[in-house]
């Protein structure tokens, strides 16, 4: 009976000690010691520049998740964030092992059509500078184009959502030229706008407002007529039923056309900035792409990926509480 009980109580220390190491905390940080040993330890077919610094920040990487092996159950809900996306940071160390060895180390993806991660990173040193430049160029033009659309856009819907007449008029324009894509209309923007900047901010407003303005009138069109039977009942005038009925249960679709039009802002983003700005991250993608500067082209897409997936967990953010009424069930 004594040793049964000895066997469970050592069972149960290994089942404890076993909980209190983060598994997945572990490989990944064999994984980025991996990529980095492979960076530094081998050598390139073709200098990229900046081998040592990227090789000291996945070793370093390497280093906090095995610190973090240990201690991340102490770190409360932080820890079960971090814990969360373990898969996530193995994939990433053995992508960053494989992406070395395919490209710098073997050749096998060559230059200049693929660009090891430190060659990535090289070009945000080499052209850290010009790229904040750039950025903030793009973020103007983004969001001057984006904020008038949205506003335009938002306006509209509720007019085509709200009225019938209008929508019986506007309606069909807007579904017809919806389907267009947004840099059709360059040449036309060439003649109505004096100046390109103006044009593109034209095209950026146009790619966002028309998918905010249909989702907006669908979302008003589609408010149960009881809300607005109630609001008349209780002396509510059509001004009130627009600001305090229609528009609050219309913003899950607002907000879906916000979404849909902030990709499709991006996205035109590159365009117009080819129409003859100076700089923007567009230009520079057109202006590294005509020398085979490809590895800068891809260390500029993903800067635009990752501030549009920033602005996209904002959205995330406002819609969460702007809407915080529907999990309380008052609509």
């Amino acid at each position: 009976m004594t040793d049964i009980v000895q066997t469970l109580d050592e069972q149960a220390d290994t089942s404890a000690a076993t909980r209190l190491v983060w598994k997945h905390g572990l490989i990944a940080a064999v994984t980025w010691a991996a990529a980095s040993i492979v960076t530094i330890a081998l050598p390139d077919t073709i200098k990229w520049g900046s081998v040592g610094l990227f090789s000291g920040l996945t070793g370093a990487g390497a280093a906090i998740l095995l610190v973090l092996a240990f201690t991340v159950h102490t770190l409360g809900k932080t820890g079960k964030t971090i814990e969360h996306y373990g898969p996530w940071l193995i994939a990433v160390g053995v992508w960053f092992a494989l992406w070395e060895f395919t490209t710098a180390k073997t050749g096998w993806l060559p230059k200049p059509f693929f660009s090891p991660p430190h060659g990535l990173l090289n070009v945000y040193v080499v052209e850290f500078d010009r790229l904040i430049v750039c950025i903030g160029y793009s973020l103007r033009l983004w969001g001057l184009g984006f904020f008038s659309g949205v506003t335009v856009g938002f306006l509209l819907g509720i007019a085509l959502g709200w009225s019938r007449s209008f929508n019986y008029w506007g309606m069909p324009i807007l579904k017809l030229i919806g389907p267009v894509p947004a840099s059709a209309w360059i040449p036309a923007t060439f003649y109505f706008f004096p100046t390109t900047f103006d044009a593109s901010i034209f095209l950026v407003a146009l790619s966002c407002g028309i998918p905010v303005a249909i989702l907006t009138a669908s979302g008003v069109s589609s408010v149960n007529k009881a809300y607005y039977d109630v609001a008349r009942t209780l002396g509510a005038d059509e001004r009130f039923q627009i600001l305090k009925v229609a528009i609050p249960a219309s913003l899950p679709h607002v907000f879906v056309g916000l979404f849909m039009g902030l990709y499709y802002s991006f996205a035109i983003l590159v365009v117009a900035e080819m129409l003859g700005a100076k700089f923007g991250l567009g230009w520079y993608i057109q202006f590294q792409t005509a020398y085979s500067g490809y590895a800068n082209v891809y260390a500029t897409i993903v800067i635009m990926a990752v501030l549009c997936s920033g602005i996209v967990k904002l959205l995330f953010v406002a819609r969460d509480r702007l809407l915080s009424w529907q999990e309380k069930g008052l609509i």
